[in-house]
Order: structure tokens, then C-alpha cells, then sequence
């Protein structure tokens, strides 16, 4: 029981936070620090599965547009040029993120290291307010930042959906085009995880003690509370940069705790 009870929680977690700007490895990091909860490689591919299906379920009508656009070779249709500013973007997301889970993953895994990076994910989140707006279109330029961003996500508690969009909206770029681009780019990007995750998992015996059902109700939870979030976050889009207001007031009170009950 004790197993199906950590599995309930950090899927809620893993759906709630996965697109919500306020970072779900974050979370699940400070679930296992302060709750003594442990997140195993195969249920945390489980749930990124479920997050991803959740993603290309929503933006179904435009991964159709994009996948016809492939297939037909046609990279001058707005869907075409998305093609191409997706595998722009999706480069600098590939080298950061390597080079973060390889050789930097421990240094960033301290609970303190998480606190500042709430703290600084936070402060992006709300200099997006200074977005104008004017940009019908993500550009070539736009997307290797915009990518550069999504690779830094990759330390915990950097928001990927809050640091994407951010970005995108300081550079002027529309407000539901950020949110579409943000996140059509997070689908090769959780692809290339999850291909690495299976790799790392090839011939490894399965966790001692993790069922299979517990594996599908982590699976089911994640994502439905994943397209709650991406909706809610759809819904509120025009007051982006007040995510701040949570990651902020999170990562001091972090620091704090950390200082005061240590």
C-alpha cells in the first residue's frame, strides 16, 4: 500500500508540474528530499511517456499539419518552417542537455542548488512581462535560444515550460505562438530522454518490487493532471510572469528551512 501511495503522489506531482512553469524534476527532487519518496529510472520514463502522450494529444491538429508537411517535403508552409525551427532549436537542447545529465547532474542536485534555480526560474518567468508582442512567427535565431533555454531546463528546478515560453516572450514573440512552439518543441525533446532512459534501461532487471499495475495508474494520473495543467496553463497564459510568484517565495523558503533546520 505504502508503494501505490508514493506512486499516486508523484504522478500528481509529475502531471501538475510538468508543463505549469514551476518544474516538475524540481518537485519531484524536493519529494524525495523532504518526504524521503524515491522516484525509480523506469516509473520516471513511465510518466515523462505519459506527459508526452498528453502533449501531442493536445496539440494533435498541428503535430498532423507538421507531420504532413515531412512527409510531403514542404519547409515553406507555416508548418514547414515550424519543421525547421524545431530541429534548429532542438540541437542546442541536445548538447546542453547531454553535457548537463553527464557531467554536471550531480553538482545541481543539492536541495540548495534546486532552491536557486526555483529562485532564478522564477525571475525569468516574470521578466517575460516584458514582452511586446510583436512577432507573428518563431525565426531561426529565436529558436536557438529558445532551445538553449529548454537544455538548461534539464538542471532541476528549471522550469522547461517556464523558461521556453519566458524566453520566447522577451524576444516579442506572440504570446499563444510561445505557448505552441514551447511546447511542440518539448516532443523531441522528451523523445531523445526517453530514448536515452531506454538505453540506460537495456538488460537492467526491473526495479525490485515495482508492479506493473502501480506502473499504469502512475501512467494514467500523469496524464490526465497533465492535460488538466497544460489547459489551465492555456487559460491563464496572458498572466504568464505570475508563476513568479509561487517559484520565488518556493526557492527562499527552501534556503531558509535548509539553514534553520539543518
Amino acid at each position: 500500500m505504502e508503494q501505490e501511495i508514493e506512486i499516486i503522489v508523484l504522478s500528481l506531482i509529475q502531471g501538475l508540474t510538468e508543463w505549469l512553469p514551476i518544474s516538475s524534476t524540481g518537485h519531484i527532487r524536493l519529494a524525495e528530499h523532504f518526504l524521503g519518496l524515491k522516484l525509480p529510472l523506469l516509473f520516471d520514463a513511465v510518466l515523462h511517456l505519459g506527459t508526452l502522450l498528453v502533449t501531442i494529444f493536445f496539440f494533435r491538429d498541428d503535430v498532423k499539419k507538421i507531420l504532413m508537411a515531412l512527409i510531403k517535403l514542404d519547409f515553406k508552409s507555416n508548418e514547414g518552417r515550424m519543421i525547421k525551427t524545431i530541429i534548429i532549436g532542438s540541437f542546442p537542447t541536445m548538447l546542453i542537455g547531454l553535457m548537463v545529465s553527464s557531467f554536471l547532474e550531480e553538482i545541481f542536485n543539492s536541495i540548495l542548488h534546486i532552491a536557486f534555480s526555483f529562485i532564478f526560474s522564477g525571475l525569468i518567468v516574470y521578466l517575460s512581462k516584458i514582452g511586446r508582442d510583436k512577432k507573428e512567427h518563431v525565426d531561426w535565431k529565436s529558436a536557438i535560444i529558445i532551445g538553449v533555454a529548454q537544455g538548461l531546463s534539464t538542471i532541476p528546478g528549471l522550469s522547461r515550460s517556464g523558461l521556453t515560453i519566458a524566453t520566447a516572450l522577451i524576444l516579442g514573440i506572440k504570446r499563444d505562438e510561445a505557448f505552441k512552439f514551447s511546447f511542440l518543441l518539448s516532443i523531441p525533446a522528451i523523445l531523445g530522454a526517453l530514448t536515452l532512459t531506454a538505453y540506460l534501461q537495456l538488460g537492467a532487471p526491473p526495479p525490485a518490487g515495482v508492479k506493473s499495475f502501480n506502473l499504469l495508474i502512475g501512467f494514467l494520473i500523469s496524464m490526465i493532471v497533465g492535460y488538466m495543467s497544460i489547459k489551465i496553463l492555456k487559460r491563464v497564459i496572458r498572466k504568464f510572469h505570475m508563476f513568479a510568484l509561487y517559484s520565488l517565495p518556493l526557492g527562499f523558503s527552501i534556503i531558509a528551512a535548509e539553514f534553520l533546520f539543518k
